[in-house]
């Protein structure tokens, strides 16, 4: 099948030329021919897959061929959870688009609004958003959403875990009743399926791939290790297999900063990536790892979920997802378009459980390796055989006990002066002590 016979004007087809692209993938075959046709679509396809492209032609066709006001009011909204996804499609709305009289743009936090509405009174055809974003501009009275025809929701099931449920509802509470709606999820859960009914009507369902798999050119391989020699393990990998481009999961911020600060040390240019990075520090990060000259890029889950670097070979989980559908996307990353790629899981001890979760999920095992010649001895000493030279933490109650017993031993010797103010200045500074605020949630 050819992208011609999906019914695409020569325009587009020419735009995907210039991009080298021959064929039309599953979910593209399955999605672009529906659309066209006016339906909603709940569309499940797994991440690598050309979905972006599998509603972002088909709409970019539907708005050119109907009259366009001269004010030109939003007619198209891509909602994504992320600020890198929402780069990423409009990347591609503005290149498959080009030779089209089609304007857009796309606006996200953490940068400054000022040019985004400044762009948006200007008038946009396709709008490519973040949540947060968009319901501030449209509380700043920047846009409108009364003249929407498209509204597709991308990511759905990131959505749902970064928490977006209710700024959904009210995105949808903005728009005009009738529209053709479109959902495109990696995953369909039963969550989905229920966002799903409160806003698609009569939906044709596509699937291009079997619910929750993962590519079928990626190399699954697990990797047991004790937690303290991970490090170690991840540099020599690399090292001894001068891997050029590696995208590296950790399950927290500061865990993502920490590693690649000690890969750089170790001569590897490294680069973290996370919701507390600035948005000019994560495309420069991005930015050198798709050009080379970062050789890892180290990031979380929330941040990683919009990066697309064609022809990614290695993913590595330096720590295992707890929410077992995070694997999935994970690995996601590498294996796209049908490239081959590797996926490598370094898992200690107390991670046994995650495992057994994500071949649960998988339906198959996951093929356990070692690396030769690797030393598995862990570098930290167990606890209690600390306990000689390392002095255990007093708890607030203890140290106020012993505060007590040296006012009696004080009162006994009213001469000792010493002992008194020791102890009052051990009350102060129990006094201060900063409570527990518990972790943050990434952004």
């Amino acid at each position: 099948m050819t992208f011609e016979s999906l019914g695409l004007k020569k325009e587009l087809l020419k735009a995907i030329e210039e991009k080298g692209y021959t064929n039309p993938s599953p979910i593209q075959e399955k999605a672009i021919p529906v659309i066209l046709e006016g339906k909603d679509v709940l569309a499940s396809a797994q991440t690598g897959t050309g979905k972006t492209a599998g509603f972002t032609l088909p709409i970019l066709q539907i708005i050119s061929d109907t009259k366009n006001p001269k004010y030109r009011p939003i007619r198209a909204l891509i909602l994504t959870p992320t600020r890198e996804l929402a780069a990423q499609i409009y990347d591609n709305v503005r290149e498959y688009s080009k030779h089209l009289n089609i304007k857009s743009t796309v606006i996200f936090g953490g940068v400054k609004p000022k040019s985004q509405i400044a762009t948006l009174r200007s008038g946009v055809d396709v709008l490519v958003a973040t949540p947060g974003r968009l319901l501030d501009l449209h509380q700043q009275k920047a846009l409108s959403l009364k003249r929407v025809d498209l509204f597709i929701l991308d990511e759905a099931d990131r959505m749902l875990d970064m928490g977006f449920v209710r700024d959904i509802n009210k995105v949808i509470e903005f728009l005009p009743s009738k529209r053709q709606n479109l959902l495109f999820s990696a995953t369909f859960s039963k969550e989905i399926k229920k966002l799903a009914q409160g806003i698609l009507n009569n939906p044709v369902l596509v699937e291009a791939a079997p619910e929750n798999t993962t590519a079928e050119m990626v190399t699954q391989k697990i990797y047991r290790v004790p937690k303290s020699r991970k490090t170690a393990m991840v540099t020599q990998l690399i090292s001894d297999g001068n891997w050029s481009q590696v995208l590296i999961f950790t399950r927290t911020k500061h865990g993502a900063n920490r590693l690649a600060d000690k890969l750089n040390k170790k001569d590897i240019s490294a680069a973290a990536i996370h919701g507390n990075k600035s948005q000019g520090a994560r495309t420069k990060a991005l930015k050198g790892f798709k050009e080379n000259t970062i050789r890892v890029l180290v990031a979380t889950d929330i941040a990683a979920r919009g990066l697309d670097i064609p022809l990614l070979p290695h993913v590595i989980n330096y720590e295992l997802p707890n929410i077992p559908e995070d694997y999935v996307h994970r690995i996601g990353r590498t294996g796209r378009a049908g490239a081959s790629g590797e996926a490598i899981s370094l898992v200690s001890g107390e991670e046994a459980e995650y495992v057994r979760n994500i071949e649960k999920l998988l339906k198959q095992k996951l093929e356990i390796v070692e690396l030769e010649g690797f030393d598995l001895t862990p570098t930290e000493q167990p606890q209690q055989n600390n306990t000689s030279t390392k002095k255990p933490r007093k708890t607030v109650a203890s140290q106020q006990g012993e505060s007590q017993k040296r006012n009696f031993r004080a009162k006994r010797k009213p001469n000792d002066s010493n002992n008194n103010s020791g102890s009052s200045n051990r009350k102060k500074t129990n006094s201060k002590r900063k409570p527990n605020r518990g972790p943050r949630r990434e952004s």
